[in-house]
């Protein structure tokens, strides 16, 4: 893999406080920014869909064919291969391989544009095949094409900009991705509104509109990542000059970005066909659930506010030999995204129409809605849990248990639904699967963690009381 380490090399401070600061504070610290840029980046969304919503049912319908696709385009980009990004950043800086580090950038954006391609030309070109048979039909499904096309032709904007932010990342600074996100969400506010509606001379553009703007956060998000990346401020050094790609370098991302990106794609899919099985219930149902499941989508960024920095810090303590330290902070970030996650779960059970009614006021498309947010609500902890030892095991470069989870929670999702509307269950029945989906989701991922799944094969997790007794001491 290039240079060994250099033990002359003294550490930069950044990575010293990854290695050796208090576990808790640090990822707090880190985690504000974090959380603060991955609100801003859902906001984005949220931002779109509410004024999408004031289009009509049959507009946020379109919306909510095309979502579970533009989040596996978002999570593959930002999650899955992003985390590939950071881990393989982080770990070089914790060896001490400084120029690995530099030349990973220039792997990272090759990735990019490669992937990009892939969802360009599949989901353009497939796109009507793919949300008619997700359920939609006349103008829900006019609506979803348009959106779709104006989206994924602006991939490489999306791709571009979520690798960058992982490059800066990986060296633990989440200040600046966080900076640029929210002046972009702010851009994005009256922008969008201005494209989709229209103002004096400027047409209104519909629900392209939407995309459009979109599209416009990534390209401007994307210049200011840059700039910041080669400027004398950044960490990394990367350079266009005398431009050598090693397998060994793409290996290193690939082999964390291409599992994770299995994973992120049983996520999507166990959301797109429950999305195709409530099809059969009508357009308010498709637009209920999607709306509903739309705060299901924001713990993913929410929790990926605390995986990031848990990555880059359990990326940097597995490269620098520090297994014990990787593993407290682990359990740390678990316990504080369990919490999370849950709280607003029950939030959202106990007054589903306050998250509702921000997008829409169809009686049909609440009840669809609030049934599915009282069901699955109550067990969003468990989804929280698995999703951040999912990034913790990004860190460590050991993803196949998480995978597994996730796979687990794609089969009985989907199995369960099916099986649902086979025995005249209905839509609680199905979603009910989603929810026992979620809880296998977080239990096989604890449990392979404390079994020990990164560093051999899983056992019994007899080392769980050994670690909880050391968190204090974080």
């Amino acid at each position: 893999m290039g240079q060994g380490p250099d033990v002359t090399d003294a550490l930069n401070p950044r990575t010293r406080m990854l290695l050796e600061a208090p576990i808790a504070p640090t990822l707090l610290r880190l985690a504000a920014p974090n959380v603060l840029v991955m609100l801003a980046q859902a906001g984005v969304g949220l931002i779109e869909t509410y004024f999408v919503g004031k289009l009509g049912t049959d507009a946020l319908a379109g919306m909510a064919l095309v979502f579970p696709v533009v989040m596996l385009m978002q999570m593959t980009s930002a999650g899955a291969m992003g985390g590939g990004i950071a881990s393989a950043i982080a770990r070089a800086l914790g060896a001490r391989r400084r120029e690995d580090a530099d030349a990973l950038v220039l792997h990272a954006l090759a990735i990019a544009a490669v992937f990009s391609l892939v969802f360009t030309v599949g989901v353009v070109g497939g796109g009507r095949w793919l949300y008619t048979r997700m359920g939609g039909t006349g103008p829900a499904l006019d609506a979803a094409l348009t959106y779709s096309n104006w989206v994924f032709a602006g991939a490489l904007l999306v791709w571009v900009f979520n690798t960058l932010s992982a490059v800066i990342r990986g060296t633990g600074n989440m200040a600046v991705p966080a900076y640029v996100t929210v002046l972009g969400a702010l851009v994005l506010v009256p922008l969008s509104p201005l494209l989709i509606f229209g103002w004096g001379l400027i047409p209104g553009l519909g629900i392209a509109g939407g995309a459009i703007a979109l599209m416009g956060y990534y390209l401007a998000g994307s210049l200011m990542l840059a700039a910041y990346l080669w400027s004398p401020r950044s960490l990394l050094r990367p350079s266009f000059a005398h431009i050598r790609f090693r397998w060994a370098l793409f290996k290193d991302i690939l082999r964390v970005g291409l599992v994770g990106t299995v994973s992120t794609v049983a996520t999507n899919l166990a959301i797109g066909v429950t999305t195709a099985l409530v099809g059969g219930f009508g357009t308010a149902a498709i637009a209920g659930y999607g709306t509903a499941s739309r705060l299901e989508y924001l713990l993913v960024p929410l929790v990926f506010g605390l995986g990031a920095p848990l990555v880059a810090m359990v990326g940097t303590c597995m490269g620098a030999g520090q297994r014990e330290r990787a593993l407290r902070a682990t359990w740390i970030g678990a316990a504080m995204a369990f919490a999370m996650a849950e709280a607003i779960g029950l939030w959202a059970a106990a007054f589903p129409g306050v998250w509702l009614s921000l997008f829409n006021s169809d009686p049909a498309m609440l009840a669809a809605g609030a049934q599915y947010l009282r069901i699955v609500g109550p067990v969003y902890g468990f989804f929280g849990l698995g999703l951040v030892l999912y990034f913790a095991s990004q860190g460590a470069g050991r993803l196949l248990w998480p995978v597994f989870g996730n796979i687990v929670r794609l089969v009985v999702a989907v199995t369960g639904g099916w099986l649902a509307l086979r025995w005249g269950g209905g839509l609680a029945a199905v979603f009910a699967a989603q929810g026992v989906a979620l809880v296998l989701y977080g239990l096989v991922n604890a449990w392979a963690v404390a079994g020990g799944a990164w560093f051999g094969p899983v056992g019994r997790p007899r080392s769980m009381a050994g670690l909880l007794r050391r968190l204090p001491q974080a």
